[in-house]
């Protein structure tokens, strides 16, 4: 088997048995093509003749032009390759096991305070065309926390609004169910009211819920650019992205004493460690409260 038949092989494994995204394909292809020219590079033809020093050297040689994060991220692609390599028997030991990846400090995530939230969305000009559905978008980016890719992958038929839910389908390919409120609701409708009309949903698009103005889906970069252009208009300066609306949703859930095992939920991580990273919001709140009910607070 050689290096190509086996990076095959593996994207194959992960996109019909592990569904993962699109995103995370073109990620683990991207890093393991790269570690594939620096273990080549050492004499190491196949695969199969990995070994540990093979691996240990290439990333040393790696990590001189990659930061600490696209180094642990090449690390993890590698080590499910080589996991699955030895779970497939072309390979006895696994020769990754004993690299371990480089430490990361959890970044603070930028946030919007409530108010410059809501100066982003009324700044949105809802006389242009599509208006009402970029409203619709980031309404339901910041209500329901979602990520890029779970509100392009959304589905008229992933709509329950009389019950106040939708169906999300998120990373791996898990599916959660969100709560959503009367006003993200009353702004999703003023979309779909002309959805049809001005849309036009070409044939396999009919029940994708976001479309572009020629009937298709949209794509992540019109996404991002939409949120640079609307940003700009505002007297905004942090540096946000979409997926900032989602650290508003989770900051500001729990900046009203929401719990953080319901966010974890509603936000679809895996470990309520993800979640954490939220409370660096509630520090004040917390001293706040420390110094209104705690006997020891004069201080």
């Amino acid at each position: 088997m050689n290096w190509e038949q086996a990076i095959a092989e593996y994207i194959n494994y992960l996109k019909l048995e592990r569904g993962s995204s699109k995103a995370t394909i073109s990620s683990y292809t991207y890093d393991l093509n790269r570690l594939k020219k620096a273990l080549i590079s050492n004499g190491v033809d196949r695969p199969t003749l990995t070994q540990l020093e093979n691996l240990r050297a290439s990333i040393g040689s790696l990590s001189i032009d990659l930061s600490a994060r696209s180094l642990a991220r090449l690390v993890s692609s590698m080590k499910g390759f080589f996991s699955y390599l030895t779970a497939e028997k072309y390979l006895e030991v696994n020769p990754s096991e004993q690299i371990e990846a480089p430490k990361l400090s959890k970044k603070i995530p930028v946030f919007l305070t409530k108010n410059e939230v809501q100066e982003f969305l009324s700044t949105i000009d809802l006389s242009h065309p599509q208006g009402s559905r970029n409203l619709a978008i980031f309404e339901m980016l910041y209500a329901c926390g979602l990520r890029v890719s779970e509100i392009l992958q959304l589905r008229l038929s992933d709509l329950f609004l009389s019950e106040g839910f939708i169906r999300v389908i998120g990373k791996g390919q898990k599916t959660r169910l969100v709560p959503i409120g009367t006003y993200s609701i009353r702004r999703l409708e003023g979309y779909l009211e002309n959805r049809a009309s001005e849309y036009q949903p070409q044939p396999l698009y009919e029940d994708v819920l976001f479309l572009n103005r020629r009937g298709k889906s949209l794509t992540r970069a019109m996404i991002f650019t939409l949120t640079k252009q609307i940003v700009e208009k505002t007297r905004i300066k942090k540096e946000i992205s979409p997926h900032t609306f989602r650290h508003c949703f989770a900051t500001h859930l729990l900046e009203n004493g929401a719990d953080l095992r319901a966010i974890q939920l509603m936000l679809g991580h895996e470990s309520i460690t993800t979640t954490e990273i939220y409370l660096h919001s509630s520090v004040e709140k917390l001293r706040d409260t420390i110094e209104k009910l705690h006997p020891r607070s004069d201080f």
